[in-house]
């Protein structure tokens, strides 16, 4: 029986793949050309969709190179996305852009509109056309037109960096709230504490990164040997060949390994399903990345830091601990999953962008009206690292600008980086008088 570590990786493997949705539409381009050859010729299909055999022949000979060339012509579109991803934008978004539906739904329209065309180009005779055939394969083109307008309509506006800061993070809260809910609904209660030293250590046998993990089946497995699961890494740690991944403790008999080990999965890099840090890590690449002398844009990293700042808004609001124990069904502590702190997400969010950014005016600005603006709507317990990053903020801007104006001017909060000031730091000023002094 497949584990679910074997599922998850088969699914992660189907999300990114580009082939295996054209390759439905391929076939099913096959099918419903063998299905419109034996509909041909029925009464209800109107005299206007008689073609001679020539002009059936030349049409679906013209779909079938037209379709050929606009699936090279997507594959370029993907070749530019990839050099313009590893170049200013974060490698990391590769994993995403791969997943996009709308491009997976172009390359299956494509490949099924050249699947359909082709296969009728076969039943072609002197004296059998099929009319209803090329009709479809006229309007089969113009759906893939249509969609190829929208797809690049689509690349033209959500490859900016901003767009994908906004894409990126809206990924990253909703796994942050859908793991907040999961663990409010199996919290122990009262956090009850890990029972003892631990009788077995489940080790991994190749290596790799925690992807995700089997919550429902590991609370059951526990449950079932009545002992308490804990895991030693994090999703999104890297664990080395023969590392430890799984501690058990207590419990009367011991799973067997490697039915613990087939609850994680592990593989080459992060993904966000159910790490929202890689979420965070990925804003703050491109922001770095739009700070580096061959980009110099601090104004792009600027508009990042506002879709960072709305993240750490939920996650500030979340309520994080540093580690998390999950019950049965009769409250007893089966699950120990470590947590991240909030120190941790902040650290990760404002550290990189400082230290890349501490001699731009436009960043020293909006950094601290983000730290100011997070420790005015977060609850009490968030003010110390946050206080603890303007007094680091503080530091940076004395180092990076020589001249007590500028660092007054570094010093200042501002949402927009240079022009946008606080509204509580606008003041309405009396108009200056005119020549005669009124």
């Amino acid at each position: 029986m497949m584990s679910w570590a074997a599922r998850f990786r088969l699914r992660q493997y189907a999300k990114a793949s580009l082939w295996i949705v054209p390759l439905f539409g391929l076939v099913l381009g096959v099918a419903l050309a063998e299905a419109t050859t034996t509909a041909d010729g029925a009464a209800w299909l109107p005299k206007t969709w008689d073609y001679s055999a020539t002009t059936a022949s030349t049409v679906l000979s013209s779909v079938v190179g037209s379709m050929i060339a606009l699936l090279g012509f997507v594959v370029t579109i993907g070749v530019l996305v990839i050099q313009q991803a590893t170049g200013t934008l974060s490698p990391r978004y590769m994993r995403l852009w791969y997943r996009d539906r709308l491009q997976k739904a172009v390359l299956a329209t494509f490949t099924g509109t050249f699947a359909f065309a082709y296969t009728l180009l076969r039943s072609i005779e002197a004296d059998s056309v099929p009319n209803l055939g090329v009709t479809l394969a006229g309007v089969a083109v113009s759906v893939s037109l249509l969609l190829l307008l929208i797809y690049l309509n689509r690349f033209t506006h959500n490859l900016r960096p901003v767009a994908i800061a906004d894409i990126v993070g809206r990924q990253g809260e909703q796994v942050l709230d859908h793991a907040a809910a999961h663990v409010r609904s199996a919290a122990a209660p009262g956090g009850a504490p890990v029972p003892g030293d631990p009788v077995t250590l489940v080790r991994s046998e190749r290596g790799g990164v925690i992807q995700a993990f089997d919550a429902p089946g590991m609370l059951s497995l526990a449950t079932r040997h009545d002992c308490v699961l804990v895991l030693a890494a994090s999703v999104g740690d890297f664990v080395p060949p023969g590392g430890t991944i799984v501690e058990v403790h207590g419990g009367t008999t011991a799973p067997a390994g490697d039915r613990v080990a087939g609850l994680l999965a592990l593989g080459a890099e992060r993904t966000i399903e159910q790490d929202p840090a890689f979420a965070l890590r990925i804003l703050v690449d491109i922001a770095i990345r739009a700070l580096s002398p061959a980009v110099n844009d601090p104004t792009t990293a600027v508009q990042v830091l506002n879709h960072i700042e709305t993240f750490l808004h939920v996650v500030g609001r979340v309520g994080l601990r540093d580690h998390y124990v999950l019950a049965d069904d009769r409250g007893r502590p089966r699950l120990v999953l470590p947590g991240r702190s909030w120190e941790e997400y902040l650290e990760l969010a404002v550290t990189e962008i400082r230290d890349y950014g501490a001699t731009s005016l436009q960043v020293c600005r909006r950094l601290r009206a983000l730290l100011e603006g997070l420790l005015t709507a977060l609850p009490d317990g968030c003010g110390p690292a946050l206080r603890a990053e303007l007094v680091l903020l503080d530091d940076a801007v004395e180092r990076g600008f020589g001249d007590a104006p500028r660092r007054a001017d570094a010093r200042t909060a501002d949402p927009q980086g240079i022009g946008g000031r606080r509204p509580q730091d606008r003041t309405l000023e009396p108009p200056a008088p005119d020549e005669r002094g009124r």
